[in-house]
């Protein structure tokens, strides 16, 4: 059995390199069990848990304590690296960060991690603005089992995933635990169980939830139509709540990393923001229908590139899909510094290319249009030289991303 921590994460690399080039805070964002734990136990000297009674209760008692246990006072030849892990549980952890990185920052490099969406959390009135640096860690990819160097630019060459890698990440999902595993009665499990921690603890500590059991049903839905848009009245009519609930309890659950929604592109951002976005599922593998669980696996990817790439100030990077009123439609597009990079249509095994590709290409000005097909076989080109619609296997091209 491969074990988890046999299997360097890209993640390690990107804190490393953090730590080592930035005094600021390491703000790490990702779903519960993606291996944000190990990851940052991994490059650190000390670790301290909200999950664990002891280690609140130093929390709780304020910075002058932290540095306490953390015995900051002492003389060190190298600076400790400290990891607070599920801080945003604590109501008060921006001020509480605030106090102790202004009082104590240039003696410890400190990592802090959150499942619910910490990057979320920091909005309107940033206490800690020029404090820290934020990073989104995401499920493996194929791109993360070919390589887990700190990359220099976006995209790199094609490369060959092994098969096996292959049927694991589309069979078991991109989490570390299941992919690792590979044993379907596990993955089946450990779905179960990460749903109901979700729907049952995790609602329970961001949110006062009064029915609980319709935004279960919610949720079974929303597992039902990964890569559908949102319509939010038809919800709404579903479960027999308003409209604006709906769009409430969806916002929360993207906040918990049960999916996550795309919005279509536009130029203009408040004509954007009033149409409908696509919603996606986090964990691929429990995508019953083929066809949604290739879209929702290139989506994840995508996601993951688009905010990694950010993170690592390679650009200011957003995941998008393309319609119009002819309901002609693209399933993404890839913006970067506000200027349409590429699109992708993905397709299972059809390899009649898309009209739509070559039509929004010439309405972006995108300088690639793929259309990327689960069921080809790996072909050792580079996509990213093309500049025509081009049909292109996934193994080439999400090899090509993060």
């Amino acid at each position: 059995m491969v074990l988890m921590h046999e299997r360097r994460r890209l993640y390690t690399a990107m804190l490393a390199d953090h730590l080592e080039r930035h005094r600021q805070m390491a703000l790490v964002s990702g779903p519960r069990q993606v291996g944000k734990t190990t990851t940052c136990r991994s490059v650190s000297n000390q670790y301290l848990s909200w999950d664990n009674a002891d280690d609140r209760r130093l929390i709780l008692r304020g910075p002058a304590s932290l540095s306490e246990a953390l015995q900051l006072d002492v003389l060190r030849a190298k600076t400790p690296v400290a990891t607070l892990d599920e801080l945003h549980k604590y109501m008060k952890w921006k001020g509480l960060l605030k106090g102790f990185f202004d009082s104590y920052g240039d003696r410890v490099r400190l990592i802090v991690t959150g499942s619910s969406r910490i990057d979320i959390f920091r909005r309107g009135g940033d206490s800690l603005m020029g404090r820290y640096f934020l990073y989104h860690m995401h499920p493996w990819s194929i791109a993360e089992s070919l390589r887990t160097d700190l990359p220099q630019k976006e995209i790199h060459p094609p490369q060959e995933i092994a098969s096996t890698d292959w049927n694991a990440l589309w069979e078991h999902g991109g989490f570390p635990e299941p992919f690792l595993r590979r044993d379907t009665r596990f993955t089946r499990r450990w779905r179960s169980l990460r749903y109901e921690q979700l729907s049952r603890e995790d609602l329970r500590e961001v949110a006062r939830v009064a029915d609980l059991g319709t935004l279960e049903t919610l949720m079974q839905i929303l597992a039902e139509r990964s890569g559908q848009q949102l319509v939010y009245s038809n919800f709404a009519r579903e479960i027999q709540v308003s409209v604006d609930t709906v769009k409430r309890w969806i916002d929360l659950l993207a906040r918990l990393h049960y999916g996550f929604t795309v919005r279509p592109w536009f130029s203009n951002i408040a004509k954007s923001l009033r149409k409908e976005p696509k919603w996606f599922l986090r964990d691929w593998s429990g995508v019953a229908d083929d066809g949604a669980r290739g879209e929702t696996l290139v989506a994840c990817h995508l996601l993951k590139a688009v905010e990694g790439w950010t993170d690592l100030g390679l650009g200011d990077f957003d995941l998008r899909y393309l319609r119009d009123k002819q309901k002609r439609e693209v399933d993404f597009l890839v913006v970067k510094d506000r200027k349409p990079w590429f699109l992708v249509e993905v397709k299972m095994s059809d390899k009649a290319l898309s009209p739509w590709l070559g039509y929004f290409q010439a309405q972006t000005n995108a300088p690639h249009a793929f259309q990327v097909v689960m069921n080809l076989p790996y072909q050792p080109a580079d996509c990213f030289r093309v500049h025509h619609p081009v049909v292109v296997p996934a193994k080439t091209f999400l090899s090509q991303l993060l």
